[in-house]
């Protein structure tokens, strides 16, 4: 059996329920409309199967140093000075929506401040994307804070976070969900990080792949 996202289990089984629904009705209606319903049967059965692959859940194996907080490919990275972690690199990776929305968290580490900011909903690649609608948390770990942030997309209209304030959580826990296709940044505390070890539109796992090497 396949594994769904918290958060994603209402939608599969709410498709599932209307594809049963519109099934039924076709043995209780004339031919044109018994036709018409078998159509949008099989039209919300395949949406069913689209949603049980997008909000699958798949194990993992976690990776050493600082692991990939989202599954996609990265979009950007960028050394720049950040208001809450100071002198750090971001790297920034952009979900299509056949990768797993579940993120991870890079290091062990304690939840300090989550804050849900409301905005847009621009494609998620596009720098305008940046006023999105999102989910900002800030981490304190042992090689000082990192900062995650969950944006929301043109379909993501939602963000479904696991974790509050204070929660301690390991390397490669589940901290939420972003649904339907979103960007994650993560922002590393650059005089701890010794080397990335992933570059521009390479393809990552969330708690599985190693980005960066930490610094002893």
């Amino acid at each position: 059996m396949i594994p769904i996202a918290k958060g994603g289990l209402p939608w599969v089984l709410g498709s599932f329920t209307i594809t049963f629904l519109f099934l039924l009705f076709t043995y209780c209606t004339s031919d044109l409309w018994s036709m018409i319903l078998l159509v949008l049967s099989l039209l919300f059965f395949f949406i069913s199967c689209l949603l049980i692959v997008f909000f699958r859940d798949p194990h993992r194996s976690i990776g050493s140093d600082v692991v990939a907080v989202a599954d996609g490919k990265i979009r950007e990275i960028a050394h720049l000075q950040d208001p809450d972690v100071g002198s750090c690199v971001k790297v920034s990776t952009f979900m299509n929506i056949h990768n797993v929305h579940v993120n991870r968290m890079p290091l062990d580490g304690t939840i300090t401040s989550i804050v849900h900011h409301v905005g847009g909903h621009v494609p998620a690649f596009k720098k305008e994307s940046d006023a999105n609608e999102r989910v900002v948390l800030l981490i304190k770990t042992d090689i000082g804070l990192m900062k995650i942030v969950q944006i929301a997309g043109t379909v993501a209209r939602r963000i479904v976070p696991y974790v509050t304030q204070g929660t301690i959580a390991k390397k490669g826990e589940k901290i939420g969900l972003i649904r339907l296709g979103s960007r994650v940044d993560v922002y590393l505390p650059e005089k701890r990080i010794k080397e990335l070890v992933i570059h521009i539109h390479d393809t990552i796992k969330a708690g599985e792949d190693t980005i960066a090497q930490i610094n002893d």
